[in-house]
């Protein structure tokens, strides 16, 4: 396969997964600052820092409140993460690629990018907010769905499988760091019914209520809610999950191709240092720095991945 066609499929999942993980961390702000009494506009500082684009924002607005971060995580045109721009950019790279995708994937992805362009036209207001991102969750799942139900599981399949879990790995760390931004008001309310009910906030907004669950029955608990999300391996957006699933793409490509990657090597080395530890071995380590390391790892895996296989803009 050509370097640009890998590299299209790759990145045409990572945005299709980027523009649900925006939604997600909206619902995710909008959650936690129903959660506290005062003070509600700083819980969208920590969406904004999350994501990265803290920067971006201020350049173009003089305080953050809570309409303005919603708009600007979703249409602005001055954040180049946008749901809006995801979309675009998914769509752009579909198109790149369009002989190598069914007629199936191709309908899901250009219907969804018309049906959340049109939604987004104008400034989407608090009342209609739920009913949007719930818009966009449902057509990037069609998508998904259409990928799996309809493409040969050949080479163009494992470019689109790393692209969606590696973006997904990095989505699920940083919704989970939120909660060591500005969750906690005061460290005295730590593992009280506030603590609780923000952990909570945590599982469904990475669609791990239900999971978690059954696996651990309804006392909502940080060890065992972490434990879920970065260790479990049942679980489809926790970090185990995620980077076992781009090993076994990876080794699916490099066995095809019959040629080793250096970023199988990579992964592994990521799975090795930071996924086969137990979860008190994390949180001695400290959470919230496992996490930054963890998403510096993935950079650095992304990097390599389009260096083995030559993707080219």
């Amino acid at each position: 396969m050509l370097g640009k066609t890998a590299g299209g499929l790759y990145w045409m999942f990572r945005y299709l997964e980027r523009v649900e993980n925006t939604a997600r961390l909206i619902e995710t702000g909008q959650r936690i600052a129903l959660t506290r009494s005062g003070a509600a506009d700083s819980e969208w500082a920590s969406v904004l820092q999350t994501v990265g684009v803290r920067a971006e924002y201020d350049a173009h607005h003089d305080e953050v409140t809570r309409d303005a971060v919603v708009d600007f995580m979703l249409r602005s045109p001055d954040n180049p993460v946008s749901v809006r721009a995801g979309m675009e950019a998914a769509r752009q790279n579909a198109r790149t690629v369009r002989t190598a995708l069914t007629a199936e994937v191709w309908e899901a992805l250009n219907g969804g990018y018309m049906a959340i362009k049109d939604a987004l036209a104008r400034k989407v207001s608090e009342r209609d907010l739920p009913a949007v991102l719930g818009l966009i969750r449902q057509r990037t799942a069609l998508v998904r769905g259409a990928t799996h139900g309809s493409m040969l599981r050949n080479d163009i399949y494992n470019f689109a499988r790393i692209g969606t879990f590696l973006e997904r790995a990095d989505s699920t760390a940083r919704i989970l760091d939120t909660k060591y931004y500005v969750l906690l008001p005061t460290a005295y309310a730590v593992g009280s019914k506030l603590d609780n009910v923000q952990w909570e906030v945590i599982l469904r907004s990475c669609g791990a209520g239900g999971g978690f669950r059954m696996a651990y029955g309804q006392n909502v608990r940080p060890r065992e809610i972490s434990q879920f999300l970065i260790l479990d391996r049942r679980m489809p957006r926790s970090l185990n999950f995620c980077c076992r699933k781009i090993e076994d793409n990876l080794g699916y490509l490099t066995s095809g191709y019959g040629v080793k990657a250096t970023s199988c090597d990579t992964v592994n080395g990521i799975n090795r240092r930071f996924l086969a530890h137990d979860i008190d071995s994390i949180f001695d380590y400290g959470l919230h720095e496992f996490i930054q390391d963890f998403l510096g790892a993935l950079v650095g895996l992304s990097e390599q991945i389009q260096t083995d296989f030559r993707f080219v803009a």
